[in-house]
C-alpha cells in the first residue's frame, strides 16, 4: 500500500497553494474556506510542519509547500490526461510522441495541424526532453525522435527522417554589411550550437579557413542559436530543417552556398518498438512522419 496522504487533503492542498487562497480553493472545490482549512492542517498534521504562513487576508506557502506544488500539479496534470483520454470517443485514439525539443518547436509544431486533418480520430500526446529516450523503459511513450542519436535496444526499430544540410546561416543585414562571405566567417562572431553533428572546427578545417580564437556565445538548444542569429547576433551553424521557417521569411540566408563546402548529415531519428509498429495509430504516424521527412 502506497504510503501517502489522503487525496482530498492534497487536492485540498494543491488548490490553496496555486491560488493562495482558502477562499478561492474553496470556491474551485465547491467547499466552504472553513474546510479546506480544516484540510490543510490535517495534511500539515500528517507531514508534521506546516505548509503556509498565515497573514491577514492571505497565506503564503513554505519553501516546502512550494516544492509539494510543482510536484504535485505535475502529478494532477498527468491524471486529467488519462481520465480525458478515458472521457474520449470511443473511435479516438491516443498517441503519446516524445521529441527532442527544437524539432518539436520549428519542425514538428508546424506540421500537426495537418496531421490533425488527415487523422481526426488520432490524439497526439506530445512531450519534448533533450535525451534519447528508452521505448524499452518509457512504456507510456509510443513513438520517439531523438536529435544526433537514437538508443539502440532489441526490440525498438530506428529509421533516419532523412539527410540535413548544415550549414552557416545569418541575418540578411549581417551578410549585406560584409566586404566577402570569407571576411565575414573570419570577423562575425560565430554562434555555438554543442549539440550540432558538425562542429565549427569541422566547418573550417574543411574549407580551409583558420578558426579564429573569439569568444563565442553558446546555447544549448538549436533554436535559441538560430534565433539569436536571426536577431543579429552571429553566424550560427545548424540543420537547414530547423530554421525553415526563419530561411522562408528571410530572417536568415545561408553564408557562401556557392562557395563552401556543405556537411549533410542524418540528424533526427524515428523510434518505436517492433511489437507496436502495425497498430494502426502508430503506422498513420510513422508514415504521415516519413512523409513529410522526404526530399520534395
Amino acid at each position: 500500500m502506497r504510503k501517502i496522504p489522503n487525496f482530498v487533503l492534497l487536492r485540498a492542498f494543491e488548490a490553496a497553494a496555486r491560488l493562495q487562497s482558502f477562499a478561492l480553493a474553496a470556491r474551485e472545490l465547491h467547499l466552504t474556506p472553513s474546510a479546506i482549512s480544516h484540510q490543510v492542517k490535517e495534511l500539515e498534521a500528517y507531514f508534521g510542519r506546516p505548509l503556509f504562513i498565515r497573514r491577514n487576508r492571505r497565506i503564503d506557502p513554505t519553501p516546502e509547500a512550494l516544492r509539494l506544488l510543482d510536484s504535485l500539479s505535475r502529478v494532477f496534470d498527468v491524471i486529467e490526461s488519462a481520465c480525458t483520454e478515458v472521457s474520449l470517443a470511443p473511435q479516438a485514439q491516443v498517441l503519446a510522441v516524445y521529441s527532442a525539443p527544437s524539432f518539436a518547436v520549428k519542425w514538428l509544431g508546424p506540421r500537426l495541424a495537418d496531421f490533425a486533418r488527415h487523422h481526426p480520430n488520432i490524439t497526439l500526446r506530445l512531450s519534448t526532453g533533450p535525451d534519447p529516450l528508452d521505448l524499452t523503459r518509457a512504456q507510456e511513450i509510443d513513438v520517439a525522435i531523438s536529435y544526433g542519436g537514437a538508443l539502440e535496444r532489441p526490440g525498438v526499430e530506428t529509421v533516419a527522417l532523412g539527410v540535413e544540410p548544415l550549414v552557416p546561416m545569418c541575418s540578411p543585414a549581417m551578410l549585406a554589411s560584409a566586404g566577402s562571405v570569407e571576411a565575414l566567417m573570419q570577423e562575425a562572431t560565430l554562434i555555438d550550437s554543442p549539440l550540432s553533428r558538425v562542429t565549427w572546427r569541422d566547418w573550417f578545417a574543411a574549407n580551409g579557413l583558420p578558426l579564429t580564437d573569439r569568444p563565442r556565445p553558446s546555447f544549448d538548444r538549436a533554436a535559441l542559436a538560430i534565433s539569436a542569429a536571426a536577431d543579429g547576433m552571429g553566424v550560427v551553424l545548424e540543420s537547414t530543417r530547423l530554421a525553415e521557417r526563419e530561411l522562408a521569411r528571410g530572417d536568415l540566408v545561408e553564408v557562401g552556398a556557392d562557395r563552401f563546402t556543405r556537411f549533410l548529415r542524418e540528424t533526427h531519428f524515428l523510434s518505436c518498438r517492433s511489437t507496436d509498429i502495425k497498430q494502426s495509430r502508430l503506422a498513420a504516424f510513422r508514415q504521415w512522419l516519413l512523409a513529410q521527412a522526404s526530399p520534395g
